[in-house]
C-alpha cells in the first residue's frame, strides 16, 4: 500500500483591521476548494488560515474607537472566524499573531537572523504607507504616493533594525528561473523579477514608534515590523520555534501560499528571502490571486463600495456565493461584482442548469419507473457521447486543479451538466413514455442522466460541499457516494430516486435587482453620511482655539485654601416672581436645607418662573448679603448658570433623589 501524501495550503492571514467584505471572502473559498478536492484525491491536507492582528493600522483603529488593541482585534477576529464557519470553510488550524506560542517563534527567528548577522541595526528615513505597513523610498513611489495602493505616505526617520534582504537577490533570480511555476501566474513573477533587477534594498523590520507588536528581545524598545510578524505564521503554526504543535517535518515546506496579488511581493522576495536565511525549504508555489472589483476599483469600506458577505449568503444560500466567486473570478485575473452578474450567475448555471437537470430526471423516473431505474445500455451516438464526457471529466477537473484553473474546472462539470440537459430534449423522454415497447430505451436515458448527474455531484463536492450531499440524496444514495473513485460511468447500477426540495429555486431578477439596488442605496448612503459625520468632526477636532464662542477671559489665581472658603449646596426653588422693577432679574426663594433664603438672578430673558418652582438647583450659599434695587431686595447668594453658544443660558438641574443641602464637590 502507498504512503498517504501530504498537502500544505494556507492563505494569507487576515488583517484586522475591520471586519471582511465579500472581496476578502474570495482567497479563503479558493483555498477551502482546493483543500478539498486534494481530501478527495487522497492527500492528507493541512488547511492553515489565520489573522494577522498586529501593526500601527491596528493600533491607532483601537485609540480611535476607545479599547486596548486586544480588544479592537479580539472583536475582529470573531467576525471572521464567524464568517469562516458560514461559509464552510473545512482549515485545519487557524493562527493568530498573539498567540504566544507564535510570538515565541517570531522572537527566536529575529535573533536567529540577527546573532547570524543577517538582521543588523540603523536608521530608517523614506517614506511610510500606513494601510498597506510599507515603507519605500523615493524612486518607488508613483506620484509622490505608494505604488501598492495609491495613497499618501508621510515621512518616516527613527532608529530600525534592518534585514539583508538585498543579499539574496540573486539567489531569489535563481530560484525563480529554475523553479518556474513558483509563482503564478506567470505575468507576477515577471514583475517580481522587474522588482528584483531594479536593486534589492534591504527590508526595515522593526519600528520604536508601535508599539502594538512582538518585542524584538534583546532590544525591547523596539517593535517587530508587521511583515517578519505575519510571514513567520506559515512555520510557527506547525511548531517551528516552540512546542505547541509538532507538524513541521510532516507538512513543511507548503505546497500552495495562496495570497492576494498586492501582497506577492511580500511572499516571494522576503519570505523567500528570511527561509534561505534560516536555512529552511522554501514553499513550492505561491499564487496571486486577483481582486473582486465592484465599479471598476478594488472594494474599500472607506468609499462604502463593499458588500457583506452575510447578507449575500442568508439572501441566496451559501453554496450560490461560493459558486459565484469560484466561476467569476478568472485565473489570477481580477473579476467584476455586480448584483446582475450574481443573479445571472445562480439563474443560469445553478438553478437553470444544475437544478433544472436533477428536478426534470427525478420526476421522470418516478413517474415512468416509481422512481427505480437500473442500467440499460445505450444504443445510440448521443448516448456514448454522454458516457465519454462522464467518463473523461475527472481528469480534466483534475487538471485544472492542479493548474489552479478554477473557473476552468466548473466549466467543465457544467459542460457535461448542459450536454445532459440537451440529451433530454435529443431523446424526449415523454415522447418515448407514450409507447411501452420503447420502455428500454426510455430506462437507459433515465439511467444515463442519473450516472451525470451522479458523477458532476461527486466533483462538484469540493466547490458545493452543501449542494453535492442533497443531489446525492436526491439520486437516493448517501453521503459515501461522494467517492471520486467512483466517477466512472456505469459505477452505480440502480437509483431509487426521490423528489426533494429544488436546490436553487429561479429568482425574478427585475425584482431582485429593484431590492438590492435600495438597499445598495440605503448602504451608500450609511457610509456618506458616516464618513461626513468623521469628517466634520476631524474638522472641529482641527478648528483653531480662537475661532470659539466661548469667553476664556479668566479671573485672578486664586489658592487652593481660597476656593476651599467657598460653599456650594443644593437648594429648592420654592418660589419665583418677576420683578416689576427690573426686566432682567427673578426673584426666587430657594430652600438650601436649613433656611430660606432670597436670591436674586439675571435669568428673566431665558426662564420663566413656572419653570423654576419645585426644581433643585445648585447655589453658592456663603457669599456676603447683597443689597440690590437701592435696597429694596437683599440677595443672599448666587446660582449657577451657564452661557450658551447661541447666546443663551443654560441651568444644571439636580434629580428628585438629591437630597435638599447636599455639599457639591
Amino acid at each position: 500500500m502507498s504512503e498517504t501524501k501530504n498537502y500544505y495550503i494556507s492563505t494569507a492571514i487576515a488583517y484586522t483591521s475591520a471586519k471582511p467584505h465579500i472581496g476578502n471572502t474570495y482567497e479563503i473559498v479558493l483555498a477551502d476548494t482546493i483543500a478539498r478536492y486534494k481530501r478527495m484525491t487522497g492527500y492528507r491536507v493541512y488547511f492553515q488560515t489565520g489573522t494577522d492582528e498586529h501593526g500601527q493600522k491596528i493600533q491607532d483603529k483601537a485609540a480611535d474607537a476607545g479599547v486596548t488593541p486586544k480588544e479592537y482585534v479580539d472583536k475582529i477576529v470573531a467576525t471572521v472566524k464567524d464568517l469562516w464557519k458560514l461559509l464552510d470553510v473545512s482549515y485545519d488550524r487557524f493562527i493568530r499573531t498573539t498567540d504566544d506560542y507564535h510570538m515565541e517563534s517570531c522572537q527566536k527567528i529575529f535573533t536567529k537572523l540577527y546573532e547570524q548577522g543577517d538582521i543588523y541595526k540603523g536608521e530608517y528615513i523614506g517614506h511610510y504607507c500606513k494601510p498597506c505597513e510599507s515603507f519605500w523610498t523615493d524612486s518607488q513611489l508613483v506620484d509622490g504616493k505608494c505604488p501598492d495602493c495609491g495613497r499618501e505616505v508621510y515621512d518616516a526617520h527613527e532608529e530600525a533594525y534592518f534585514f539583508k534582504t538585498s543579499k539574496y537577490a540573486d539567489r531569489l533570480l535563481k530560484l525563480y528561473e529554475e523553479n518556474p511555476q513558483f509563482i503564478q501566474p506567470e505575468s507576477r513573477k515577471n514583475e517580481m523579477i522587474a522588482f528584483i533587477k531594479q536593486g534589492l534594498q534591504d527590508t526595515c523590520v522593526s519600528r520604536t514608534s508601535v508599539k502594538w507588536g512582538i518585542p524584538v528581545p534583546f532590544d525591547p524598545k523596539h517593535t517587530m515590523y508587521v511583515w517578519v510578524d505575519a510571514l513567520s505564521n506559515y512555520i510557527s503554526a506547525l511548531g517551528y520555534g516552540n512546542e505547541k504543535y509538532h507538524d513541521y517535518d510532516k507538512f513543511w515546506p507548503a505546497d500552495l501560499h495562496m495570497v492576494g496579488k498586492e501582497i506577492l511581493r511580500f511572499h516571494t522576495i522576503l519570505w523567500p528571502a528570511m527561509l534561505m536565511a534560516l536555512d529552511l525549504p522554501l514553499p513550492k508555489r505561491v499564487f496571486g490571486h486577483g481582486w473582486l472589483l465592484m465599479n471598476g476599483g478594488k472594494m474599500s469600506k472607506s468609499v462604502g463600495n463593499v458588500v457583506d458577505p452575510v447578507i449575500l449568503c442568508d439572501r441566496y444560500g451559501v453554496d450560490s456565493i461560493r459558486y459565484f466567486l469560484l466561476r467569476e473570478i478568472p485565473f489570477g485575473n481580477d473579476g467584476m461584482f455586480t448584483n446582475e452578474a450574481l443573479i445571472n450567475r445562480i439563474n443560469s448555471d445553478l438553478a437553470n442548469d444544475l437544478g433544472n437537470l436533477l428536478s426534470r430526471t427525478v420526476a421522470m423516473c418516478e413517474k415512468y419507473f416509481g422512481g427505480t431505474v437500473h442500467n440499460v445500455a445505450g444504443t445510440e451516438a448521443i448516448d456514448t457521447e454522454l458516457e465519454t464526457m462522464v467518463n473523461e471529466l475527472t481528469a480534466k477537473v483534475t487538471a485544472d486543479m492542479d493548474n489552479l484553473t478554477i473557473p476552468q474546472a466548473l466549466m467543465e462539470i457544467f459542460a457535461v451538466i448542459q450536454r445532459a440537459n440537451k440529451y433530454i430534449d435529443e431523446t424526449a423522454p415523454w415522447a418515448l413514455a407514450k409507447d411501452e415497447a420503447n420502455k428500454a430505451r426510455l430506462e437507459s436515458v433515465l439511467y444515463h442522466l442519473c450516472e451525470a448527474l451522479r458523477v458532476c455531484g461527486i466533483l462538484l463536492n469540493a466547490y458545493l460541499p452543501t449542494t453535492a450531499p442533497k443531489m446525492m440524496e436526491q439520486l437516493g444514495l448517501d453521503a459515501s457516494a461522494l467517492d471520486l473513485s467512483k466517477t466512472t460511468y456505469g459505477a452505480q447500477e440502480t437509483y431509487t430516486v426521490h423528489k426533494g426540495e429544488a436546490l436553487f429555486p429561479r429568482i425574478d431578477v427585475a425584482k431582485e435587482i429593484a431590492h438590492l439596488k435600495e438597499e445598495d442605496e440605503k448602504r451608500k448612503a450609511a457610509a456618506e453620511a458616516a464618513n461626513k459625520a468623521k469628517a466634520e468632526a476631524e474638522k472641529k477636532a482641527a478648528a483653531p482655539a480662537e475661532e470659539s464662542t466661548v469667553d476664556f477671559t479668566h479671573e485672578e489665581e486664586i489658592d487652593f485654601d481660597t476656593f476651599c472658603k467657598v460653599e456650594l449646596r443644593v437648594a429648592e426653588v420654592r418660589a419665583c416672581e418677576n420683578l416689576k422693577e427690573s426686566k432682567k432679574l427673578l426673584h426666587l426663594t430657594v430652600f438650601d436645607g436649613e433656611r430660606e433664603r432670597c436670591i436674586l438672578s439675571g435669568i428673566a430673558k431665558w426662564f420663566k418662573p413656572e419653570d423654576l418652582i419645585g426644581k433643585k438647583i445648585g447655589i453658592v450659599c456663603n457669599l456676603a448679603p447683597r443689597p440690590m434695587m437701592k435696597g429694596k431686595y437683599v440677595s443672599e447668594g448666587m446660582i449657577f448658570a451657564a452661557d450658551t453658544a447661541d447666546g443663551g443660558c443654560s441651568i444644571a438641574f439636580y434629580g428628585d433623589d438629591t437630597p435638599v443641602g447636599s455639599p457639591i464637590h
